[in-house]
């Protein structure tokens, strides 16, 4: 179920209305729990029982775990969380890559290897769910937190709708204790949430779709060259659909909860204001990066083990990152060009420390702009279908673009350069100011001109009704 459909909209009403109804905590825990499940098997019925499987498991494994004392049956309980959630992990997201590659490391020493063909659907969200009950049972084992008293709200935990399928990733600590005590919305929630949704809405039909995706699948889907102008614009119009589409789906996400009296994390921050990669990565899909330093680069050593380590747990954390992201060594390089930006980065920090230039507002805007510039740079890697696609855009972007040719109409040109600009200016203005603080400083008119202008916009739009980008991770 789409959150950019007209289903979901009527879902999301009735599930609305039984949760303000006159009834028991439990009975609206309930509620919430069956609409999750309708909510995933509208795309796949059978895979809730992967669900099922992930749930059963890991709130039997961390019970196990709580319970007792002895290393190796902690260790064992533990093992068997990780192997289940990472087992199903692998199999349906990575069973046909890994065999692509063998049989091509087959091919490269003269062994001729043909499998059967592999037809695996991978199941939506699988990687965000995952990580989040696999979160669970390290913090039981590394009593960081108790396990869930009650089955049901652990297994509401684990496929809240809201969040199930593309994040945020939210850790037990910041969800399992709203579901202790009844949460209904106030009517400033209410409507907070709501609007949420809308400007969700409106980043994803409008921004992404309508006016930016276009762009983009006209140069990366180019059966030619493109000339320089084109792929510029066509890895920028990328990097503002990537970010208005995930940012949308997140926004929706947490204003969904809002309107039922949940609160969710935080996943995006202005990241197109960032000034320099780490500030990026503090930004940019906050509940992911946060995941990955606290659950594999902290336990890796960190930076606590020396700068040879540091780098390879760096570049460790980062190439993982990419390929939870995808299957493909497109996504491996996207990763760990991001791993070398971060590499490069401390060591400017070190050079560079002390300088009160680099404080300097001009200095920060120009460093910023740089950040930008080669973020979008990473973004051709993550969209190019395969390295050649990736190479042939990148040439272009640096002036080789050969026979390259035109792909891109006016009226593309000028809606990615203004939608673009727009973005970077807004991001830069309010990079260091919540939106909550904005809206409560503009009249209560002004807000309502803005907010019935996005839902016309949705309306007229309309947008292709496609998936969210981040559905296929």
């Amino acid at each position: 179920m789409l959150f950019n459909s007209l289903t979901f909209v009527l879902f999301f009403t009735v599930v609305l209305a039984v949760h303000h109804l006159p009834i028991g905590w439990w009975y609206k825990k309930l509620n919430l729990l069956l609409a999750s499940y309708i909510f995933y098997a509208a795309w796949s019925p059978p895979f809730v029982l992967l669900l099922w499987l992930s749930t059963v498991v890991d709130y039997l494994a961390a019970a196990q775990i709580a319970k007792t004392d002895k290393v190796l049956a902690r260790r064992g309980w533990l093992a068997l969380s990780m192997a289940t959630n990472l087992g199903m992990l692998g199999f349906f997201k990575y069973g046909g890559f890994l065999m692509d590659n063998l049989v091509t490391a087959a091919g490269a020493y003269g062994y001729s290897y043909q499998p059967a063909a592999m037809s695996i659907i991978l199941p939506v969200g699988i990687s965000f769910y995952t990580f989040q009950t696999m979160s669970y049972t390290i913090d039981v084992y590394q009593r960081r937190s108790g396990p869930s008293k009650s089955f049901l709200d652990f297994a509401l935990f684990v496929t809240f709708f809201p969040q199930l399928v593309a994040g945020p990733i939210v850790r037990p600590t910041q969800l399992l204790p709203q579901f202790k005590k009844e949460h209904q919305a106030t009517h400033p929630q209410l409507i907070w949430g709501l609007g949420l949704m809308t400007l969700g809405m409106f980043q994803k039909i409008v921004l992404a779709d309508t006016f930016l995706s276009p762009t983009a699948e006209a140069v990366f889907g180019a059966q030619t060259g493109v000339i320089t102008l084109d792929a510029w614009l066509g890895a920028l119009a990328f990097g503002g659909q990537i970010f208005f589409d995930f940012a949308g789906y997140s926004t929706i996400a947490i204003g969904a909860a809002l309107c039922l009296g949940f609160s969710l994390p935080e996943n995006f921050r202005y990241p197109y204001a960032a000034v320099g990669f780490s500030d990026f990565w503090q930004r940019w899909h906050i509940s992911l990066s946060s995941w990955l330093r606290d659950y594999l680069y902290i336990p890796l050593g960190g930076n606590r083990k020396g700068t040879s380590r540091t780098i390879i747990n760096l570049f460790i954390t980062m190439l993982l990152g990419g390929l939870w992201h995808g299957a493909a060594w497109t996504f491996v390089a996207w990763g760990a060009l991001h791993a070398f930006y971060l590499w490069l980065e401390r060591i400017c920090q070190k050079v560079f420390a002390g300088q009160p230039w680099t404080q300097k507002a001009m200095v920060r805007l120009l460093l910023g702009l740089g950040t930008f510039a080669l973020i979008t740079l990473t973004w051709v890697f993550f969209r190019a279908p395969d390295f050649a696609t990736a190479g042939s855009i990148l040439a272009a972007m640096f002036g080789f673009d050969g026979e390259g040719m035109g792909v891109l109409t006016t009226v593309d040109m000028v809606m990615t350069t203004c939608v673009i600009s727009l973005l970077l200016g807004l991001s830069w203005i309010l990079r260091d100011r919540m939106v909550e603080d904005v809206v409560a400083k503009i009249p209560w008119w002004l807000g309502g001109i803005a907010w019935a202008s996005m839902i016309v916009m949705i309306i007229l739009t309309q947008g292709g009704g496609g998936a969210f980008i981040y559905f296929q991770f």
